[in-house]
């Protein structure tokens, strides 16, 4: 007869089992993209972010959807000062670099 994990560890604080929970359905991810979202709109400005899509973070460089060439280019001259913006909104998140790249953003 197998024993369950719980069993086998003893009683877990409610802390952890919401934890562990909201881990493996992804609640937390989705918490994180609002605020990733809500920096980037922040830094970029409200017309930037209404034309741009962020993405995910992947090992400290932070993917950005752009409608267009043109805003790539824009945003691309502009990376200095987006970077320190959301380096001061998102400090936990250790921002290194910002990837643009055109596509679909609705």
């Amino acid at each position: 007869m197998r024993r369950s994990p719980v069993a086998a560890t003893g009683p877990q604080s409610i802390g952890n089992i919401l934890a562990e929970l909201m881990a493996q359905k992804n609640f937390g991810r989705v918490r994180g993209a609002e605020a990733f979202e809500e920096a980037w709109r922040e830094a970029a400005g409200a017309l930037a972010a209404e034309y741009t899509r962020v993405g995910m973070l992947r090992r400290g460089k932070l993917e950005v959807t752009v409608a267009n060439s043109a805003l790539v280019q824009e945003l691309t001259f502009q990376k200095p000062d987006l970077l320190k913006a959301l380096r001061e909104r998102l400090p936990e998140e250790k921002i290194r670099d910002l990837r643009f790249r055109v596509g679909a953003v609705s």
